[in-house]
């Protein structure tokens, strides 16, 4: 694991002592990564919503009925089953 040292001042230095007594952690390096984890799976999330707001906007609607989703099901089985089968 690298090392990283960070400059807090003294109101944040104890607000992170204070998160670290409060929520469980074991250190302020830990509560740290668990802020940069969230932060990364926030910024998944923020790009997976861009994707879908993109894709909302990329064409006219199509109805989706029970009919589509079983029509999709067996595409997506039939393309999984082609990925798996030995050459």
């Amino acid at each position: 694991m690298e090392t990283m040292n960070i400059a807090l001042p003294e109101s944040m230095k104890h607000f992170v002592q204070e998160r670290v007594s409060a929520g469980g952690y074991s250190s302020a390096s830990e509560y740290v990564r668990e802020l940069i984890r969230a932060d990364q799976k926030r910024t998944v999330e923020e790009r997976i919503d861009a994707l879908l707001l993109e894709r909302l906007d990329s064409g006219p609607p199509i109805p989706v009925t029970p009919e589509y989703w079983e029509a999709k099901k067996r595409k997506l089985t039939e393309r999984l089953g082609k990925a798996i089968s030995p050459q």
